[in-house]
């Protein structure tokens, strides 16, 4: 009974908020609106860069999909530094005519805590937004992540070795998605969060699962199975913050579990699920969408590969081209906190504006030649992918060091890697990356040994 209770709210829930928007999109695309067209349609997603470019006139804003939609560097920055506007989480329901408001009411809110809802640090605004922030970025300071440098190359050589032997079974193939630039993000915030080794396949299983929550117009099997997805990995969490609190370690949320009462502004439980889900979450999403994105371009690109063999010190610089160019984060939103003007525009409070960042880091006015992929391109960092101002993501420096660590050990590893046949994309619009990977390893160069006294990583005790 209570399941079946659960299945009709969850279709109320899907009808007035997915199903909604999934109709306006479509009609949207029929009136031959670019960005729904895109929204709407899998096959353009493949390559979405030239649909981005219809939407780039001299206006600040196009129009989009739900909103008005900018592609131009400069606004983007403006929107996401501005004061007047603030994270959309929360807020989705006033966009509603009023009788879905209210069924939408008697469905409840989605079960489990979401990484994208209320009290999510990315759903909220300050005071919450600085309180949550500050507790956290400890973890994600550039000295926090110079010390995970030496452990992040040694997990890299420990998958690889398996990546080796995987290889050696099967004709010289393996997925390099599944074995490795999945493997080793979420290995790293694993550990960082005090999670069990073992635990990796399943975060992500529940991650793939979950991964559509960020986009609209969801059909209703996708619906249920993030809604499901969220609901196991919460319970997860329950249980998970008790262990520690039972036996806290030396982990991030070990320490912030010690301060849920302390004095000066800890964090409740439902605040401690909602940052673990969204630390796990966000701290392999981008990565592994970062690695799959960068190991697809430099086999595009043979030239950038021959300078990065050629003069390894382009490493760093090369993974925020490929943020640039290909990012894992293809666009986010703000919402009008009061009446306000951008660019000469004016906005209304409550207005939500979609903010194309995979487009304005391909703006012409800032990258020259902004559809060339160039390792060596001077102002490749000054790209969106991270967003900006108070949102700027809060793992940006640990991104960054777990692909150059990553990508590096792997062609340095392996220099004959090569596509073993195309490539799969995931089928999400917000998040690019790639579901799938198969690809010939190549003979290797070196063969690295894993840490004394450490097993490779995967196979010691949980």
């Amino acid at each position: 009974m209570r399941a079946m209770e659960e299945w009709a709210r969850s279709a109320l829930r899907w009808a007035t908020t997915q199903a909604a928007m999934r109709a306006a999109i479509r009609v949207r695309a029929h009136a031959g609106n670019a960005d729904a067209q895109l929204l709407a349609d899998p096959a353009l997603r493949e390559d979405p860069y030239p649909r981005y470019e219809r939407l780039r006139t001299p206006a600040p804003f196009a129009d989009g999909a739900l909103a008005r939609i900018s592609v131009h560097h400069d606004v983007c920055t403006d929107v996401l530094r501005s004061e007047d506007l603030g994270q959309i989480g929360g807020f989705t329901t006033e966009r509603l005519p009023r009788v879905l408001r209210l069924v939408l009411r008697v469905a409840g809110p989605r079960p489990g805590v979401s990484p994208i809802d209320p009290p999510s640090m990315v759903a909220v605004d300050p005071p919450d937004h600085t309180r949550y922030r500050r507790l956290v970025s400890r973890a994600f300071s550039a000295r926090a992540v110079t010390g995970l440098r030496e452990r992040t190359r040694e997990i890299a050589d420990e998958l690889l070795d398996g990546l080796e032997r995987e290889a050696a079974a099967n004709g010289g193939q393996v997925d390099l998605v599944a074995r490795y630039a999945s493997l080793l993000p979420v290995t790293v915030v694993s550990e960082v969060l005090g999670v069990p080794v073992a635990m990796r396949e399943q975060f992500l299983a529940w991650g793939d699962r979950a991964a559509p929550v960020l986009d609209l117009g969801l059909d209703w099997s996708t619906h249920r199975d993030v809604e499901r997805s969220l609901v196991e990995l919460d319970d997860w969490w329950r249980g998970h913050l008790q262990r520690l609190r039972r036996d806290p370690g030396p982990d991030l949320l070990s320490r912030l579990v010690t301060m849920v009462d302390e004095d000066g502004g800890g964090l409740t439980e439902t605040e401690l699920r909602a940052t673990a889900a969204l630390v796990v979450g966000a701290g392999f999403e981008t990565t592994v969408n970062l690695i799959g994105n960068a190991v697809a371009l430099l086999f595009a690109h043979p030239d950038q590969r021959r300078l990065l063999a050629e003069d390894p010190s382009l490493w760093p610089n090369a993974v925020d081209e490929v943020l640039r160019v290909d990012p894992p984060v293809q666009r986010t939103g703000r919402r009008a906190r009061r009446d306000t003007t951008v660019h000469g525009v004016p906005v209304a409070e409550g207005e939500w504006l979609i903010l194309l960042l995979a487009a304005a880091n391909r703006d012409p006015r800032v990258f020259p030649d902004p559809h060339v992929f160039d390792v060596t391109r001077p102002n490749a960092r000054d790209h969106l992918a991270f967003a900006s101002g108070i949102h700027f993501c809060l793992g940006a420096a640990l991104a960054r060091m777990e692909g150059e660590v990553a990508l590096q050990a792997l062609f340095e590893r392996f220099p004959g890697l090569a596509p073993a046949g195309p490539g799969r994309r995931r089928r999400t619009v917000i998040l690019r990356g790639h579901e799938s990977l198969p690809v010939v390893l190549g003979a290797p160069a070196r063969r690295a040994r894993a840490a004394p006294g450490r097993e490779p990583a995967g196979t010691g005790p949980a």
